[in-house]
């Protein structure tokens, strides 16, 4: 029976992320120090080789996908963004130290909407509606293809890839587990039959194989 084995990579750091700044929906680009860690992870170890490419919609993580793959072409989904962190987008925690809803909200563990922003429930639904949706063309697009194993990567912000794995990955572990350094990941397969029963997954190894540095 066909299988569909999806890499799910996060994306290196963008300069807010070194500045200690919330980057959600706010673009920023690669840190040059990013570039040249990816490309030296990228010759240490071998990152598997996939038919189908996809990205989170910002630059950090097409970038950090066309690095690993430069013949990749990846399909952009939407669904997959980053948590829209409102008023304190770009900000630092220290820039928003005087803002009491800044103090309620960090007290009640970041679950609750920022001003303007996105709940963690909010969030994660609407993720993995974009995954499902994603494993669904897959699956449509594969049909055409003869060989039993059709390979994908998805690069994507950690928050979006501890959603997926959390939410479908066997065996189950809460989104802490499934935390990883940026250029790291893990190996899933998802099997038809299965899937359309209920949708789970299967986590099987790590990207690339020979090392994870977990987080």
């Amino acid at each position: 029976m066909k299988s569909y084995v999806i890499y799910l990579i996060r994306n290196m750091p963008c300069e807010g992320n070194l500045q200690g700044r919330y980057i959600g929906r706010t673009e920023s680009p690669l840190a040059m120090e990013s570039v040249a860690k990816l490309a030296q992870m990228k010759r240490r170890h071998p990152y598997p080789r996939a038919q189908h490419f996809f990205a989170s919609p910002s630059t950090r993580c097409v970038d950090t996908l066309k690095i690993l793959y430069p013949e990749a072409d990846p399909q952009v989904v939407l669904e997959l963004a980053e948590c829209d962190f409102g008023a304190w987008e770009g900000h630092t925690a220290e820039e928003l130290k005087g803002d009491p809803r800044f103090l309620e909200w960090l007290q009640g563990g970041g679950v609750d909407a920022p001003p303007e922003g996105e709940s963690s429930g909010v969030f994660v639904q609407r993720v993995c509606a974009g995954f499902e949706m994603l494993v669904q063309n897959l699956m449509a697009g594969g049909q055409e293809d003869k060989r039993p194993v059709c390979e994908a990567v998805l690069c994507a912000p950690i928050g979006v890839l501890t959603a997926i794995l959390a939410a479908y990955g066997l065996p189950r572990a809460p989104f802490h587990h499934w935390m990883c350094d940026p250029g790291y990941g893990y190996a899933v397969r998802v099997t038809p039959g299965l899937w359309m029963r209920e949708p789970v997954m299967e986590v099987f190894g790590t990207v690339p194989e020979e090392a994870l540095d977990k987080g």
